[in-house]
């Protein structure tokens, strides 16, 4: 299987790396080829081949989250069975209003990247806003919560409401995240 995947011009070179030390490294740790196009932001990855496909199908969420602003370090963890990545579009809660998205995407982030850390963590999770999207890498509980609050942050709902819901979930994601 092809999967093919358009990425913002500013992070090809980071998806390339240093004398392409990062694809090089994206190819050993999937075994699938991976071609870009540093021209247009094309990123082809070719599944079949591959050593290991579970790996290669994994390495769809990594390059979406190159693609989207989390390093190679923090993208790479998504190759980890437990971890899980979740995109959202900010126009989908935002409209076509550049001003409006402006809006919206400024409440996720908060005074000096406030909410963003906030979100962060109370969840354990990772999260880059790039553009108009939002990405979050975390563990399927975790994920969840900080999904749940970044909803009701672009659908308007107050900081300090969505601050509340993610402390009473804090508690629930410390009690599953342990076993008990």
């Amino acid at each position: 299987m092809v999967y093919t995947l358009k990425v913002p011009l500013d992070r090809v070179g980071v998806i390339i790396g240093t004398k392409g030390g990062t694809l090089r490294l994206l190819k050993e740790r999937s075994g699938a080829q991976i071609e870009v196009d540093s021209e247009t932001g094309e990123v082809i990855l070719h599944e079949e081949g591959a050593k290991d496909p579970y790996l290669a199908y994994r390495m769809r969420d990594v390059l979406r989250a190159l693609g989207r602003g989390f390093s190679p370090e923090h993208s790479l963890l998504l190759l980890k069975d437990d971890m899980y990545y979740e995109e959202f579009d900010i126009k989908d809660f935002s409209g076509k209003s550049r001003k409006r998205g402006e809006q919206v995407r400024s409440r996720l982030i908060g005074s000096d990247g406030r909410t963003r850390k906030l979100v962060e963590e109370l969840t354990e999770c990772l999260v880059s806003i790039k553009g108009n999207t939002v990405g979050i890498i975390g563990d399927l509980e975790g994920v969840k919560v900080a999904s749940k609050a970044i909803e009701l942050l672009l659908s308007g709902s107050e900081h300090s409401t969505v601050y509340s819901f993610m402390e009473r979930k804090q508690r629930d994601l410390r009690t599953a995240r342990s076993g008990f």
